[in-house]
């Protein structure tokens, strides 16, 4: 669901990738005799595919409960369903939420919105769907009136409580594509510890959330895509407890009359965003935190994400940006040195 490409690489997904070149043979060994069953299930979900392993005593395939749940999340927070409820929020004034996803999503991008002054801003749905960003596409995206549509943006906007939402102006609407496909994420690990399942693996769309470890006591490993060498990992990383986000900006783009339009979008000046960023990886306790913070981060920049990053002892950040010469750089915040290996591109 989110706007921004997704360029994490989970490669203990994929039986035909061979991986012992990354991570060694030993990674691949598995001594079935000592663990738990493991469940592997994928499909497809928001517009994208999933992938999700988990360790189960009981054996159990759980699918068919897992895709209704991502069914049921669509119908509330899909804006590619006319009848969902954030479809109908922005045909109306108001909405009563009859599902138990509106009301939480809203919820964290108000916190992020707050923390970020406003770099995040889920109202910015006008300036998406004019700079052809949305589900219909535009002719002349170059003729934006920004300062009318600038009007409608801003989550002052919006009041709300645990049982509806209002509109304090018509118009505004609301687009939680950099935010709620997190939270899909967190409603499957949820519904696996429902299950006594704490050793998982969770993958929508490139947002991740691991529990406890997979066999021998080893952590999850997930690779992070070089943004100029598609295809090729410029890092790996080992995640234990913790969510992974990752967002880019270089594939969501489009040329009309010689202007390139990206979808990066600053919801305070209503302009495409120019910025060195290349890729965002945000780490935090779950996933709909660490997805609504790289996409603020993306506006932000790399100089005051990391000063923000400093001042957060919940988030971290891997950032790849390009430096003044066009080299490219990377940046790896305190929390997460130790997790996070580099790897030398020849």
């Amino acid at each position: 669901m989110k706007n921004a490409a997704l360029h994490l690489l989970l490669f203990f997904f994929n039986p035909l990738t061979d991986i012992s070149g990354y991570f060694g043979t030993d990674f691949l060994k598995y001594k079935a005799s000592n663990e738990l069953p493991l469940i592997s299930i994928s499909g497809e979900a928001q517009g994208t595919t999933y992938q999700i392993k988990y360790y189960d005593q009981k054996n159990r395939n759980l699918k068919s409960e897992i895709d209704s749940i991502l069914q049921d999340f669509d119908r509330s927070l899909s804006l590619y369903r006319p009848d969902s409820e954030i479809s109908q929020f922005n045909k109306s004034q108001s909405l009563t939420f009859k599902s138990p996803y509106f009301y939480p999503v809203l919820k964290k991008s108000q916190e992020v919105y707050e923390a970020t002054n406003g770099a995040f801003d889920p109202t910015i749905m006008p300036l998406v769907e004019a700079y052809g960003f949305g589900a219909k596409k535009v002719k002349n995206p170059e003729n934006v009136n920004i300062d009318s549509l600038l009007k409608l943006v801003g989550f002052h906007n919006i009041q709300f409580d645990a049982l509806s939402a209002r509109k304090n102006k018509s118009n505004v609407r609301l687009d939680f594509n950099g935010i709620a496909q997190g939270y899909s994420v967190d409603m499957i690990g949820a519904f696996l510890e429902s299950k006594n399942i704490n050793r998982y693996m969770v993958e929508i769309g490139g947002e991740v959330l691991c529990k406890g470890k997979k066999e021998q006591a080893k952590p999850w490993v997930a690779g992070i895509e070089d943004p100029l060498r598609s295809g090729s990992l410029i890092a790996t990383v080992s995640l234990e407890n913790r969510a992974l986000t990752t967002a880019g900006n270089y594939h969501n783009h489009f040329t009309s009359n010689g202007q390139v339009f990206n979808h990066l979008i600053n919801p305070k000046t209503g302009a495409m965003e120019q910025t060195s960023l290349l890729s965002v990886t945000v780490f935090a306790k779950d996933a709909v935190t660490a997805d609504g913070y790289d996409t603020a981060f993306f506006v932000m920049g790399v100089e005051k994400t990391k000063q923000f990053v400093a001042t957060r002892k919940d988030l971290d950040v891997y950032l790849i940006y390009t430096n003044k010469n066009g080299g490219l750089e990377t940046f790896v915040s305190a929390g997460v040195k130790d997790f996070i290996k580099e790897i030398n591109q020849k």
